[in-house]
C-alpha cells in the first residue's frame, strides 16, 4: 500500500477513534499532525522527541487533547481505554501511551 492510502486509513481509523471517544464522554480536539522537519529536530533537541524518524512527519501520527468537565486530561490510566481502543482498530496503530520507554499519551500513529 502506498503512503497516500495508509494516510487515508489512518485518517479514517482516527475518525472512528474521535466518534467513539466522545462516546465515551470526552471532548476531542486535535493537535499537531503533520510536523516539519526543522520542528522535530527542535524537539529533539529539546528533549521533546526522542527520534528524527516521527511519524508526524509522514503524516501518520497526530496527538489528540482530551478533555472532561473542561479539564486537559494528560494521564494514561485515565486514556488507557481510548489507547486500547485505537490499537484494536487496526494492527498498524500503536499509542504512544503504551510505549515501553518514553509515555506519550496524546499520540496515536500508525506503523507502515
Amino acid at each position: 500500500m502506498n503512503l497516500v492510502a495508509e494516510q487515508a486509513k489512518f485518517l479514517l481509523d482516527v475518525c472512528t477513534l474521535i466518534q467513539w471517544c466522545t462516546k465515551q464522554g470526552w471532548v476531542v480536539t486535535g493537535g499537531e499532525l503533520l510536523r516539519p522537519v526543522e520542528m522535530q529536530e527542535i524537539y529533539v533537541k529539546t528533549g521533546r522527541s526522542k527520534t528524527m524518524n516521527s511519524k508526524h512527519l509522514k503524516k501518520l501520527a497526530i496527538d489528540l487533547n482530551f478533555f472532561k468537565n473542561d479539564v486537559y486530561i494528560c494521564e494514561k490510566n485515565l486514556l488507557q481505554e481510548c489507547g486500547d481502543y485505537w490499537e484494536k482498530l487496526n494492527p498498524k496503530n500503536k499509542w504512544g501511551g503504551n510505549w515501553s520507554s518514553f509515555k506519550d499519551c496524546p499520540h496515536y500513529e500508525r506503523v507502515i
